[in-house]
């Protein structure tokens, strides 16, 4: 490789770690509002709008698997956790400081929207931990297994199974402590799935895209990942 596409594989993995930190904090914040979708009239799904965000921390973690590697995947996961951490500290101190008389938005209106997210934040790193990392594992097996081939199954079975044990467990934390009762831990499991599912295997396409950009920016050959350890020199 050359310099500049040494230099500019650096700039590509930070601006896809930005893109996925950014979407995880987001889905953090964002979760206490639910909303309805009908699926050309075959289902309606019932989901928080902090779910939104989240097959693009796969599609990422993935891009980054096929071209980076592992290693350097599982780096962005735990880039993640801290930037979780580092929010909630920053809210939890947000949510302390007492509004002013004339603030547009006073402390119980901000403590509404912000107030659980102590708990969103924790049983989201729960789930996220176990998922990411369930997703990075699979995908390289998938990856050996096939020797490189189908990109499209170590996509989807990783990502199935990932996001299956994300949804279970986040809504089962969030009912567990009171934010979702028991009731519609069920319905929103199965509309949590279905409809990630439908995501992942939407974004596939965009998963082959992307990998197909980045092998002939850094002229690497089919199945090749970068050498981090090139990259340095």
């Amino acid at each position: 490789m050359t310099l500049k596409q040494k230099l500019s594989a650096e700039r590509t993995y930070l601006i896809l770690a930005a893109l996925f930190i950014s979407s995880l904090v987001a889905s953090n914040l964002i979760f206490q509002k639910f909303f309805q979708y009908d699926f050309f009239g075959l289902y309606t799904f019932e989901i928080s709008v902090g779910i939104l965000p989240y097959p693009i921390t796969f599609l990422v973690t993935d891009t980054i698997s096929e071209i980076y590697g592992k290693r350097k995947a599982n780096q962005v996961v735990t880039a993640g956790i801290f930037a979780s951490l580092f929010s909630l500290l920053i809210i939890l101190v947000s949510d302390a400081a007492t509004a002013t008389a004339w603030s547009p938005v006073g402390d119980e209106t901000f403590h509404k929207v912000f107030g659980a997210t102590g708990i969103a934040i924790f049983a989201s790193m729960a789930s996220y931990l176990l998922a990411q990392y369930i997703d990075i594992y699979l995908y390289h097996f998938w990856k050996k297994l096939t020797k490189g081939k189908h990109l499209w199954l170590r996509n989807n079975f990783s990502t199935f199974t990932s996001q299956f044990v994300d949804t279970a467990t986040v809504l089962f934390l969030l009912s567990l402590f009171g934010k979702i009762d028991w009731s519609l831990f069920g319905g929103l499991l199965l509309s949590g799935f279905l409809f990630k599912v439908i995501i992942a295997a939407i974004d596939t396409p965009f998963l082959y895209l992307s990998v197909y950009l980045f092998r002939k920016k850094f002229n690497l050959k089919a199945h090749e990942e970068l050498n981090y350890e090139i990259l340095k020199k």
